[in-house]
């Protein structure tokens, strides 16, 4: 215990000294002296720690490991900034039909639903709708996160950096009512808790509609340390064996832009690690093309195997969405997810208000207008159905072939449906009735959200019954997760079981999206097991008698 009380106060010492030295990056291209593009790293180069994957969780590990030892960050897509597509709300989702070798998304499809990837610093944060809510409880038993102090400290540090409190609007407001009204009790106020009720929360948009992404807190990475490589894919994890102990990553090889590769070395101390942080796809992804995976699919593709393991890839889940767009006799400010609904029965309901959220053509809105209405949808929790990710090709850049058997499990249909049935309520609401045109049956609405174009998936234009209707109008949240779960492929440290020098630390390892939206729990997720790992290994390397 005393040496764990050391190392929490080392870490503590060490980071807020050096926080204290420069925190005075700008917030829209900052001038980060330790971001590259790939085409400039050497051909060979060593480092303490080599973290794959520029995104949620890997930006808060490599700035916190920074502070002490030598970093390699790297991340395959390009900058978040100077990219008003990015940067600007009003903008969000044009990025999602950028089919450009520089898009910061890469679409593909699953079961009919149309899906999108991060390809760009800072991950999901990005590109996604910018909601930010923390994760329930049981995620922090589930990711086993034990020190209470730390989870705080994490989300605390995230929060005062990139989230902001936006004032809601009538629309918002109304709705807020009408979920109360709905019995989504009680009124939970603005809280970024994860609690049964109806609540605002907190956005990493601020109030002129600029976004804030994890790139942001490289501002708190030390730049003496800290080498960021923009446009590089990495191809695989480099493994070494002797005898009969475990195999030992001690490189990885990446691609520049230009197709030249590049080899990156950990310098060899005992302590030195390799870190996978390359989100629900990435990490799975490349620990079967780097040898870790099943065999069966190894072999096929011809690639050694340097560890037999079955689960990797396995239980991959995507939250199904389900929306109903509301016309309004009025027009309707735009907005995007503010106001949230926590059902006690498993489904978190939410909004985009005057906003094209589905990016339809205007005449797909039956003779109405997304600037006069707006979008409630709900998200399952968990979910319970789970699908697989298997490699195709040896390319890194070919994506996996995946399920996610969406509704698979009959408890999943039963909390949209439950979900659909919470959101019709609010919208029957005297406080949410200026909002709805009075002769509008609940069947009318059903009925005009059959013919909205939600996915590739063909059906009638009747709605017949809440469980089809679920079917029949899936979308996804994004919110991807599972295929190296923890007590499966990694221990309760992130460290990859059966090889040595190995963690991945992102979406991949949980076992259930948490909260209504995930990016907070990554995000502290990620400060959390920076700020551990490098306090262990400071009170290992340098005992606390000497500080």
């Amino acid at each position: 215990m005393i040496v764990y009380r050391s190392w929490r106060m080392i870490t503590t010492a060490v980071i807020t000294c050096f926080l204290l030295l420069d925190v005075g990056f700008a917030q829209i291209a900052p001038n980060y002296t330790f971001m590259h593009e790939a085409t400039e790293a050497p051909r060979v180069s060593f480092f303490d720690y080599i973290v794959i994957g520029g995104g949620t969780a890997g930006i808060p590990i490599a700035t916190a490991l920074s502070a002490n030892y030598s970093v390699l960050l790297l991340e395959r897509g390009g900058s978040p900034y100077n990219d008003a597509n990015i940067t600007n709300l009003m903008n969000f989702g044009r990025y999602f039909f950028d089919t450009s070798p520089d898009s910061p998304s890469v679409q593909f499809i699953v079961e009919g639903v149309v899906n999108a990837l991060p390809r760009v610093l800072g991950g999901g944060t990005s590109i996604n709708a910018g909601f930010y809510s923390r994760g329930e409880d049981q995620f922090n038993t589930e990711a086993k996160l034990t020190d209470a102090d730390l989870i705080e400290d994490s989300y605390q540090w995230v929060e005062n950096s990139i989230v902001h409190d936006l004032p809601l609007d009538n629309w918002q407001s109304a709705l807020k009512a009408g979920l109360l009204e709905a019995e989504v009790t009680p009124d939970n106020g603005n809280s970024y808790d994860h609690i049964i009720g109806t609540k605002e929360g907190g956005s990493i948009f601020d109030q002129n509609g600029t976004r804030h992404t994890a790139a942001d807190l490289l501002q708190y990475a030390n730049p003496e340390r800290l080498s960021l490589y923009l446009h590089a894919n990495v191809h695989k994890v480099l493994f070494k064996h002797k005898g009969s102990a475990k195999p030992k990553a001690y490189g990885v090889v990446f691609e520049d832009r230009l197709g030249k590769k590049h080899v990156a070395y950990l310098k060899g101390r005992k302590q030195d690690e390799i870190i996978l942080a390359a989100g629900a796809l990435g990490s799975p992804q490349l620990l079967m093309l780097s040898g870790i995976g099943p065999k069966d699919q190894l072999d096929a593709l011809n690639i050694r195997v340097v560890l037999e393991q079955p689960f990797v890839g396995q239980d991959m889940a995507d939250n199904p969405q389900n929306s109903l767009f509301i016309p309004s006799p009025i027009a309707v400010s735009p907005s995007i997810i503010q106001v949230v609904g926590i059902t006690p029965f498993g489904s978190y309901i939410e909004e985009a208000g005057g906003f094209n959220f589905i990016f339809a053509n205007l005449s797909d809105y039956q003779g109405f207008t997304y600037e006069k209405g707006g979008f409630i949808f709900e998200k399952i929790n968990g979910p319970l159905s789970k699908g697989d990710l298997k490699i195709v090709t040896r390319n890194p850049s070919d994506l996996p072939s995946l399920t996610f058997n969406y509704f698979s499990e009959p408890e999943d249909l039963e909390k949209c449906v439950g979900g659909l049935e919470t959101i019709l309520k609010a919208v029957d609401s005297e406080a949410f009735s200026n909002y709805k045109f009075a002769n509008m049956t609940d069947q009318d609405i059903l009925d005009l959200n059959m013919k909205l174009p939600y996915n590739l998936i063909p059906h009638g234009n009747t709605s017949i019954s809440l469980e089809q209707h679920c079917k029949d109008t899936i979308r996804t949240i994004w919110h991807y997760h599972g295929g190296c779960l923890i007590g499966q492929v990694v221990d309760d440290d992130y460290k990859v079981i059966g090889v040595d020098s190995l963690r991945v630390i992102d979406g991949s390892t949980l076992l259930n999206s948490p909260g209504t939206n995930p990016q907070a729990s990554l995000l502290m997720l990620g400060r959390y097991m920076g700020v551990t790992i490098l306090g262990q290994r400071l009170a290992r390397e340098k005992p606390y008698a000497d500080w």
